[in-house]
Parts: C-alpha cells; structure tokens; sequence
C-alpha cells in the first residue's frame, strides 16, 4: 500500500521506510548512481538507486524512461546540505530505492512521447498538442496545482454555504426546453418526440425560481451551463457556475453573505484576509470613470468628460460629436508624453489601431509641455480659448509631461474605445501591481438597452430581473436592482433580487418585446407559478472556471479546466464535434442540409 505521496514527504520522514507510486519525470545517470525524480499529483520526489547500497533496484533503474509507472520502496534519507533542492518542498530528503517495480513502461521507439511533461512548464509546447494530449498536460505540475486548487475553491464554497448558512444543494435539470433570449442554445433531439428539441441549460436561472416557489429558500449547485457562442480566452462553450437563489432577503443582505463567501474562500485557499466591506460604484459611476462596467481598479487613469466644454468650439469633431447627442471624453495617461510617440497615435499606429477596433474614427491628442501649454497636431489647440485650455488642464489632473487622448462620438463607441485604451496603456507602463487584490460591486444598472439591429430594448441582464420598486411605471428608463462582483477587471458573479409578481413578469416581456401569447408559450409554468405565493427572492451566479483562472494567475480560462475546448469549441483529444452514423440521424427525424465548401 502506498504510505505517501510524492509531494508530502519532509525531513520529519527521515529514517522511515515508505512506498511511493508514480510517474518518472526525469532520470540521471551521476557516475553510476541514478537519479530518479518521481512524480505524483502532489509533487516530485528524489529516488536514488546506487549499485552498492540498493542493489536489487539498480538493475531495474538502468532500464527507466521518462513517464514510465512506478512502485517504490525505500528509506526516507536527509541529503546532504549542499544538495538541498529549495525549489521542492521535498528538496531536503530523498529516497533511497530498495525496490522499484515498472507497473506500466512506455516504449519510446514505436511511441515516442508527443512532449516532455516537465518541458511544456516552460511554455515551449503548443496549446494545441497540449490539449490533444491532455492526459499528459495535466501530469504537469502547473496545471495539477490549478486543478487542486479549484478542487479547494469548491470545496469552501460547499463548508461555508452548508455548513455556516444553511444552504442545501438541489440538482436542476439538463434537458430542458428552448429560451433563447441569451446566447444560443446548445439543442438536442429528442428521438421519443419526433420534430421537438431539448435544449442544454445556459443557466438554472428559472429551475431556482422555482424552487424558491417551493419553498427552498436557500438553494445552491455547482452547476454545469452550455453556451453556444463566440468564445473568448475567458470563455467556453461548457461551463461550470456557482449557483445561488435565496428568499426573503434584501440586495443588502445577499451582497453581505457573498462578501463572507468570497472572503471565506481567500481565506481558506489563498490565506489572503481581505477587507470587507467590498467598495460599490453605481453603473453609471463605472461608465463615467472607466468606461466600462467591469473596471480595473488596480490602477488609476480614469476617464473625464469634457463635453460641455467643446460643445462650441471650433474644432468639428468635437463640437459635432456633442452636437449630435454624444459625448467628449479624455484619457490623461502621466508621463504619456516621453512613452507613447506621435507615430502610435497616428493612422496605422498600434494605438490608433486599437482605438479603430472599437469603433472610433480617429484619435485625438494633446501634449502638455514641460511649460504647461498644449501641443497637439490639428485644429485642437487653435479653436480652444485660453480659459477652456486651463478648464481642460484643471479637469483632467493635467501636469508637464501628461498626454491627453480623445474620444468623441456617440457614448458606447466612446466608452469602448478609451476602455481599450486605459487598459493597453496600464499594462505597457507597468502601472498593474500583479498582486494587488481589488473586488467591487457594481449596482444599479439599468433595466434595459436599446438593441439597434433589432430595433428593440433587451434585458442588460436577464428579463427575471426586477426593478427598483419606486421606478417600476417607467420601465424603459427604470434601474434594476443588479449587482455584479468583479475582480481585478474580470466579472466573476452577477445577480440580481427577481421579479416574482406574474403581472410586472409580463410587462417586462411586453418591453423586450414579447408579445402575450410568446411568453406563454416560453415562460407560461412561471408566469402560473408566480400566481401561487412566491416570496420575494434573488440570487448571484459566479464563473467558478473564471474564478479559479483568476485565483491561479493564469491568462486562459482553459488552464484552468480538466478538458477544456479549443476556441473553435472543438475538444481536439476526442475530436469532438463529429460525424454521427446516419442510422442515428434518420431515428431521430433529423437530416443535415450542410453542403461543404468546394
């Protein structure tokens, strides 16, 4: 029987005889003696084997290869000081190998290894042979460590919620029905019920509901979710959110449990206290500071309106812009002056570039010199008086040396932009201390925006979303009583209290435009529901695969995932999605009208 792990094993140990099992991640040859590290899901341990002191073992050691699976049985030994290994929690000991046994070798020749696991730590191998052959990735000592410590995440989130509130857990369904008012839904055939489709849950967001209905007042599951849409670095077509629904308590007291949650969970896998309670901004707040509603916070840069002020000058782009029902806004970057050239900002500049991403036009600037006048390139400086040029400097915070970037146009293309901006300016000037720690929430969003492709207003959030009781006869421009966390710019939990009055459910489908009979067809067992005494509830939902991404330090949301996709939503070790055998099509009704492309 095994007696530890790899990773466990300390100078305490030393003098015991113990059995390990795992994986050979290297082997060296010093002089006749043999180096084995041994590898498990713990860490990696030394292993010698000397032709004088274990002899039974040193034939067998000879013949090892790398990721070979082996049993060991030796003497825990103190190696010497100037031996020590102070990058391995295990690098004061080692193993003195009485026996090895091979329980499963790997042949080189006809199966060479597609990578050395200890290589792809360097970032040498590509994601994509990495994740064809994700078996031998998650050997990787990075990547174990990021699989445990969501392992470590779950298991605080379940302590504290059973344990410290009462919660319980419930499993909702996986098949359900079709609401496509978010994403696209993943939709499955139903072969008993020809022509009728199941869909897969993007959420468990009207399961809850209901089970708040019924009188479980305190639900949660870490639940499995299905998207089908564009996918991101941060994003997946599968995914796995912490889901939460509770009766009878106010915004107040749903924000103040999850703050404990969250501080629960820092404490407990990270060791981190952190300060409670959690600053809040307004959305509206957000948009007029940072542009966006998910800010970092980590640094300063924060965005000023200056339209009143441009609103008749000179310069047309700015006085237009405003004319026309939108916004000026200035991004002044410290020190911008000697770090962003004129080059940059110009047409076919990176800067420049990223601002045209976002759906700006051009990129205005001014130079504040070491005098304290502007110095731009354009019509800005000419068509601004004095007054409005120290009104601008006085606003903007602006001393020698600041560069001043522009954005003008209609206000989301405006927010985008100096969005992009501030954050590709942060990371450039090493102004993000990557061990800073800012969660706030943002409140107060607003019930509805307009989709113009559409020609229609949609949920910001979800239609379930109630709305400020006092704002509740003028929906369209009412606030919802929203909340979302974000965590070092990275929404990682949204939520909301719900509509749980059958009449106001209606007027909000009535506003995104669903007519009477729709939402019977789609959401009619709620609307009943709510007409059978349904307590006033809410509920948050966090990205646990996001979560964890950001608690590991990792950039992609697929390091922190067993077996994620690909962002083709393809699992390239399974090949899936694949063909189906026609049989399989023809029992479901189903025949496929793709005609590839020539």
């Amino acid at each position: 029987m095994r007696t530890h792990y790899c990773g466990h094993l300390q100078a305490k140990d030393v003098g015991q005889t113990v059995t390990l099992f795992g994986w050979v991640d290297r082997r060296r040859d010093h002089g006749g003696v043999l180096f084995i590290d041994l590898r498990d899901r713990t860490g990696i341990s030394q292993v010698v084997s000397d032709p004088e002191r274990t002899p039974d073992s040193y034939k067998t050691a000879k013949d090892l290869g790398n990721e070979y699976v082996l049993k060991i049985v030796g003497r825990v030994t103190k190696r010497p000081p100037d031996s020590f290994n102070p990058r391995l929690p295990t690098g004061e000991v080692e193993i003195y190998a009485d026996q090895i046994e091979v329980l499963n070798a790997v042949d080189h020749e006809a199966n060479p290894l597609p990578f050395q696991v200890s290589a792809a730590e360097s970032g040498s191998v590509k994601e994509d042979l990495r994740l064809k052959y994700r078996y031998l990735d998650l050997r990787r000592e990075r990547m174990s460590r990021n699989l445990q410590l969501r392992h470590q995440v779950v298991k605080a989130i379940r302590r504290y919620l059973e344990d410290e509130q009462g919660f319980m857990e419930v499993e909702t369904p996986v098949l359900t029905r079709s609401t496509p008012e978010g994403a696209r839904d993943y939709l499955v055939p139903s072969r008993v019920n020809p022509n009728e489709f199941y869909a897969l849950p993007q959420s468990p967001q009207l399961f809850k509901q209901l089970l708040m209905v019924a009188g479980f007042d305190r639900y949660y599951q870490i639940a499995r979710c299905f998207r089908d849409e564009d996918l991101r670095a941060d994003r997946q077509p599968e995914f796995t959110q912490l889901d939460m629904e509770m009766s009878f308590m106010s915004q107040e007291e749903i924000l103040n449990l999850n703050e404990g949650l969250v501080c629960h969970i820092f404490k407990q896998v990270k060791g981190i206290d952190l300060p409670r309670p959690f600053p809040r901004l307004t959305y509206k707040e957000a948009m007029d500071r940072y542009g966006c509603d998910k800010p970092d916070t980590r640094y300063d840069l924060e965005l000023v309106e200056v339209s009143d002020l441009v609103k008749e000058s000179g310069f047309k782009v700015f006085s237009g812009a405003v004319a026309s029902g939108g916004i000026v806004k200035v991004l002044p970057i410290p020190g911008g002056n000697e770090a962003i050239s004129n080059v940059r900002i110009k047409p076919g500049g990176d800067l420049f570039n990223e601002a045209t991403t976002m759906g700006a036009k051009g990129l205005a600037y001014i130079r504040v010199r070491d005098d304290g006048d502007i110095d731009t390139i354009g019509a800005i400086k000419d068509n601004l008086s004095e007054s409005q040029k120290q009104e601008l400097l006085n606003r903007t915070g602006a001393q020698p040396g600041h560069l001043l970037l522009f954005g003008a146009g209609d206000a989301p293309t405006v927010n985008k932009t100096l969005d992009r901006l501030r954050q590709v300016v942060a990371k450039e000037l090493n102004l993000i201390d990557p061990d800073k720690i800012n969660l706030l929430w943002v409140v107060e969003f607003p019930m509805f925006e307009w989709n113009p492709d559409e020609n229609r207003f949609e949920a910001l959030h979800h239609p379930f979303t109630a709305p400020y009781p006092e704002e509740a006869h003028d929906l369209k421009n009412a606030r919802a009583q929203a909340y979302d966390l974000v965590f070092n710019g990275f929404e990682v939990g949204g939520g909301s209290l719900r509509i749980y009055q059958s009449g106001l459910q209606q007027q909000v489908f009535e506003t995104i435009g669903l007519s009477q009979a729709d939402a019977e067809n789609k959401f009619g067992f709620l609307l009943e529901a709510f007409k059978y005494g349904t307590p006033p509830h809410g509920g948050i939902a966090y990205g646990l695969d996001r979560l964890v991404m950001l608690l590991a330090g990792e950039e992609s949301i697929r390091d922190a995932i067993a077996f994620p996709k690909t962002q083709q939503a393809r699992c390239l070790l399974t090949n899936a999605p694949s063909n189906v055998d026609a049989k399989q099509l023809k029992e479901l009704h189903i025949a496929s009208t793709h005609k590839p492309k020539p």
